[in-house]
């Protein structure tokens, strides 16, 4: 491991915002202080509590915690040494409204308590074309989500693929989820909501490539039975090169994956 993801761990462990919790410890069955305080242990206040799922670097949970002081917002992502980039930002800043647990998201169910979140932020998750469990808008994340999402709470996903907007979209309708923003070119369709001004680094990069991005938002009401789509997705062509690959594939103004 590099001297520099070295250093930002150890820069990791110092920031009082940020809780980092291996899957050993919580499958030892450590208790975790948090877990139905974060308000009152974290944030010292009553607002909701937002998560930013898979948050990356962070830029967005930092972002939104900027835009919105009326709310809590948790970055929560495995990997540390990206998480640092917010981290450190909002440390140096001041921002008191943001925090950050590094774990799986797959664990994520033991770190809240029943009613503790009111929504939930997925930006540009991997689309996981070859493993529907493995997708965050898949219907076994959903019945995660409900453990701990407020019911009618709102689940956001932000993403530049298709395939993962076309699966939920077709999620959402097979299990009767209310949708309440649905659109397959967000910057053309939406022009004065002040989320449009935070951009992931990521983000930048698919926007700089002609690529348009989806999102959807819609409530996470509570049941007990839920449906996987019965569909065929075209898969994005793009997601089979490798990163370096990517960035010499030819831009069209009618890109669509």
């Amino acid at each position: 491991m590099g001297k520099n993801k070295l250093a930002k761990f150890a820069e990791m462990e110092s920031f009082p915002h940020v809780f980092q919790f291996s899957s050993h410890e919580i499958r030892s069955g450590k208790p975790v202080e948090n877990k139905g305080r974060w308000n009152e242990l974290v944030f010292k206040n009553n607002n909701p509590v937002v998560l930013e799922l898979g948050c990356g670097k962070g830029e967005y949970s930092v972002g939104l915690a900027a835009l919105f002081p009326e709310k809590n917002f948790i970055g929560v992502d495995i990997k540390g040494a990206r998480m640092w980039t917010g981290a450190k930002e909002s440390f140096k800043k001041g921002i008191k409204n943001v925090a950050f647990l590094r774990t799986n998201i797959e664990m994520i169910h033991h770190f809240f308590a029943p009613d503790e979140v009111s929504e939930i932020w997925l930006t540009f998750p991997d689309p996981q074309m070859k493993k529907v469990t493995k997708r965050l808008t898949a219907t076994n994340f959903m019945q995660l989500y409900q453990q701990f999402v407020k019911d009618k709470g709102l689940i956001h996903l932000k993403t530049d693929s298709n395939f993962m907007f076309t699966y939920t979209c077709e999620m959402v309708k097979e299990n009767g989820y209310p949708v309440v923003v649905s659109t397959d070119d967000l910057y053309a369709s939406v022009s004065e909501d002040p989320i449009l001004g935070i951009k992931t680094y990521y983000e930048q990069q698919w926007l700089d490539r002609g690529l348009t991005i989806k999102y959807i938002q819609f409530r996470l009401e509570k049941r007990t039975d839920f449906f996987e789509p019965d569909i065929e997705i075209e898969r994005d062509a793009y997601r089979s090169f490798g990163r370096s690959k990517q960035h010499h594939i030819p831009v069209r103004a009618s890109s669509t994956k």
